[in-house]
């Protein structure tokens, strides 16, 4: 009987590798190829980038010295990538229209010969922006700010807009209509009407700084405006969203992680869409972050070309997760004006969240999120397991797609 028993288990431990095998083969190749291109790729970038600034490696890991040298002219852009004259133009087209900017070090991430390739796809502009489809305020935060800087959505909860500034312009973004064409921290006067709104609203449990993206402020600015939000006695909880572990590692200094550790609970969230994004300078910024006892989520947005598929996302989640980053959201793409070209259909995004369970564990599978638009809030969309359902049973369908049903 136990022969028997184990030659059962063998059986289906085969098939979960036969499950998984296709997986591993693409994760070793993938991971072989991410390794060369850092190794040689990046490396020669990196230097690249120095001479042409007449830097040091004590520059490049200065988070100042990264802002201060911003890529955003196409001009400059050709002294690093092959462009054409013709891209050149169309670059200097849509600069009039979308503001742009990368930090010289997601710009060694990218592939100068390919502009297709994942990276430059969230950093450079292309042609497809010019597509007026959608719009520029989905999401109706312009309807919900009931008082200076403030969106607010949920009953208990509101985002605070600090500022319009962010260290890369992300092509996706969804807030590019705040970008302007200079970098804009909010008044304090405006922050105070904010923080004044929260001290009168006692249902506000939980505040989140966002932007642009907070900490492009100065820590002693980003200081003033937390600890007047921890001093409100109804908030429990707060929290940052940056994308700057992913776009500039180097301002996640030891200064900035101990002043944050002062007023725990404190929850940061950022936003890592491809596994070309976890560098050691990534990881190490992560890793100073959650030494200081600050969770950390991530929020992924699906962008065709970059991210929509499912070994893709699998292997980023699964690396998030050893630099301590605990994958919180796939959001769908909102309807933003110029970035109709990173759409995808909610079933494909589904087929995709479909495939993560059972393939991977569950700390490794976000929520996948479309915002209702017109700021009507968040809707969990989940693949179809329930066939069947009543009183007295329900029928579903495993991640394997085998029927079970279970009777009450």
């Amino acid at each position: 009987m136990e022969n028997e028993k184990r030659a059962v288990s063998l059986q289906r431990a085969q098939e979960l590798h036969e499950e998984i095998r296709d997986f591993l083969t693409f994760k070793k190749e993938y991971l072989m190829d991410m390794s060369m291109r850092r190794d040689v790729m990046s490396r020669q970038h990196k230097k690249d980038l120095l001479a042409y600034f007449d830097a040091t490696e004590s520059d490049w890991n200065d988070w100042h010295w990264q802002l201060k040298n911003r890529i955003s002219s196409a001009e400059v852009l050709k002294h690093f990538m092959h462009l054409t004259e013709d891209q050149v133009s169309l670059l200097n087209e849509i600069s009039q229209k979308y503001r742009w900017a990368t930090t010289p070090y997601y710009l060694s991430l990218m592939d100068y010969e390919d502009l297709t390739y994942p990276i430059d796809r969230m950093a450079i502009p292309s042609a497809e922006e010019l597509n007026d489809a959608g719009e520029l305020d989905p999401m109706h935060e312009e309807y919900t700010n009931p008082a200076a800087c403030i969106t607010r959505r949920y009953p208990n909860r509101l985002i605070i807009n600090v500022t319009s500034s962010c260290a890369m312009f992300c092509r996706h973004c969804q807030r590019r209509r705040r970008i302007g064409e200079t970098d804009q921290i909010e008044p304090n006067n405006r922050i105070q009407e904010a923080i004044d709104y929260i001290k009168a609203t006692p249902e506000i449990r939980d505040v989140l700084i966002t932007g642009g993206d907070p900490l492009m402020l100065p820590d002693e600015v980003l200081e003033s405006i937390i600890s007047r939000v921890r001093a409100i006695e109804h908030v429990e909880i707060i929290r940052i969203g940056t994308r700057l572990p992913v776009t500039m590692p180097q301002r996640i200094t030891p200064e900035l992680t101990q002043m944050l550790s002062k007023y725990h609970p404190l929850f940061i969230n950022t936003q890592f869409n491809h596994p070309g994004e976890i560098t050691q300078e990534a990881a190490k910024a992560c890793t100073m972050l959650a030494d200081a006892g600050i969770p950390l989520g991530n929020q992924m947005v699906f962008l065709k070309g970059i991210n929509n598929d499912k070994y893709i996302v699998q292997l980023l989640n699964e690396q998030l997760l050893k630099v301590r980053v605990r994958p919180y959201y796939i959001f769908h793409p909102k309807q933003v004006k110029g970035t109709s070209h990173f759409a995808i259909t909610v079933e494909e995004g589904l087929s995709i969240m479909k495939y993560l369970r059972g393939h991977t564990s569950g700390l490794a599978i976000p929520q996948y999120i479309l915002n209702a638009p017109g700021g009507l809030g968040k809707i969990p969309l989940l693949p179809k397991y329930i066939q069947e359902m009543d009183d007295t049973h329900v029928i579903l369908h495993t991640w394997e797609d085998k029927e079970v049903e279970i009777i009450y």
